[in-house]
């Protein structure tokens, strides 16, 4: 049976195709902005057909109707990264929360206590060999794909086709269902006077030839505006998006002194506007590859000056940082930032920042606080810690005693903090 032959045999509706879920199934949907979207309307759609069954996804970036309070009886989400649409119903325990380490995320669907039983998934269409590319995320996608028992994929002929560890043949899949829409798109961040200065201080810290990780948000946006006059810089890092490809096309981004992938941007999942989609579509630059080998610390050690920029809620005296919750709201997840922190302190003339204004709730709360909140639970321990920034300064805790730590981190509160941070240094250390 040729391409041809073997792919149309596998077509079906999407309303046919998710009639393959059955009551019970732990099904697994593609990450952030590669979720299948006509496949997870379909299946809200046919809910009558189903009791009890788990969704399971990291960033959630488009409707998650699934989570409303009369889907109780047909499904429950189980979020390995919360996102704002799902935070609700996690708090009102209409769904759940995972803690994991983003790169052991696929041993958990392939070894351990979340094997799938239907992954739900978009791709790009396939090439002549009969090759479809996982586009935007690999990251979890592809190894649920693997995993899965029942593999329903959505072919968008507008998803981009991206190198790498990034294909499955249409032999691995079990039901194709045809569609065309746009990929969902998240718009540049607003940068203010504090994200600026906090982008100038990580900048500071970043030498030619560094590689670095980055996220998404108004701050790692602000630390790119800072860096156009370094000189071949490379990328390796959980995602990126469109900042970066102003630097590759001011040739500031080059990759060349990479000690892994020279040449390459590695990245495992990607977030931004068409602009970026466009760019990473056929770009033999750009290589993609799962979760478990982009995000192994093991491996962001090779890359020799690495540098990893995370953002976070909250800070102690101690440098312990918390980044995923709230008190006992789950705010987030994990994600990368502790494979990246620990993955840069082993590589060489590596260094992991943590970077967020002083202030939270329009100035009113600091975020350098004498006691993390009840119910927070630490997200980055303070044994990990090496640089903390805001727009007031940069401290590095790596190597400090208790005592130093405190200090260093009250020199780049808030000044009109500072008073009560110091009444709670004496207490400690007097």
């Amino acid at each position: 049976m040729n391409v041809h032959q073997l792919y149309n045999q596998k077509r079906t509706s999407a309303e046919e195709a998710v009639k393959r879920i059955h009551s019970g199934d732990r099904v697994i949907i593609g990450h952030a902005a590669s979720e299948p979207k006509t496949l997870i309307d379909a299946m809200v759609k046919n809910k009558e057909q189903y009791e009890n069954v788990e969704i399971v996804h990291m960033v959630a970036l488009g409707k998650t109707d699934y989570t409303n309070p009369e889907m109780a009886k047909h499904f429950r989400h189980n979020a390995l990264f919360v996102s704002g649409s799902t935070r609700g119903p996690i708090k009102e325990n209409r769904a759940d929360y995972t803690p994991c380490f983003f790169y052991q995320i696929p041993k958990l669907l392939t070894e351990g206590n979340l094997k799938p039983d239907v992954a739900l998934i978009q791709l790009s269409p396939p090439d002549a060999h009969g090759y479809c590319s996982f586009g935007l995320s690999v990251d979890y996608t592809k190894p649920a794909a693997l995993a899965a028992k029942t593999v329903i994929a959505e072919i968008n002929g507008q998803m981009p086709r991206t190198a790498g560890d990034s294909l499955i043949h249409i032999s691995e899949l079990d039901y194709i269902v045809e569609a065309s829409y746009p990929i969902i798109e998240l718009p540049p961040p607003r940068i203010g006077d504090v994200e600026r200065a906090i982008g100038e201080h990580c900048a500071s810290l970043i030498e030619d030839g560094s590689t670095l990780q980055l996220g998404i948000g108004s701050i790692p946006d602000a630390v790119l505006l800072f860096l156009k006059d370094k000189k071949d810089l490379g990328i390796h890092t959980e995602m990126f998006s469109d900042g970066v490809v102003e630097l590759v096309e001011a040739g500031v981004v080059n990759n060349s002194q990479k000690t892994l992938h020279k040449g390459k941007m590695v990245a495992t999942f990607l977030m931004g506007t068409k602009r970026l989609y466009d760019f990473v579509h056929n770009n033999p630059m750009v290589e993609m590859y799962p979760v478990d080998y982009v995000n192994d610390p093991c491996v962001i050690m090779k890359n020799a000056k690495m540098v990893s920029i995370n953002s976070c809620i909250q800070v102690d005296l101690m440098g312990q940082v918390v980044s995923d919750s709230i008190g006992l709201t789950q705010f987030s997840g994990v994600g990368g930032q502790v494979d990246y922190v620990r993955g840069a302190s082993m590589t060489k003339d590596g260094k992991s920042i943590i970077a967020m204004p002083s202030t939270a709730s329009k100035g009113t709360i600091s975020r350098i606080v004498p006691f993390i909140d009840h119910g927070s639970a630490v997200t980055t321990s303070r044994n990990d810690v090496h640089y903390v920034i805001t727009e007031y300064g940069i401290a590095d805790l790596r190597g400090k005693t208790l005592r130093d730590r405190a200090t260093a981190l009250i020199a780049i509160a808030h000044p009109k903090f500072q008073a009560e941070l110091n009444e709670e240094w004496h207490r400690r250390f007097s």
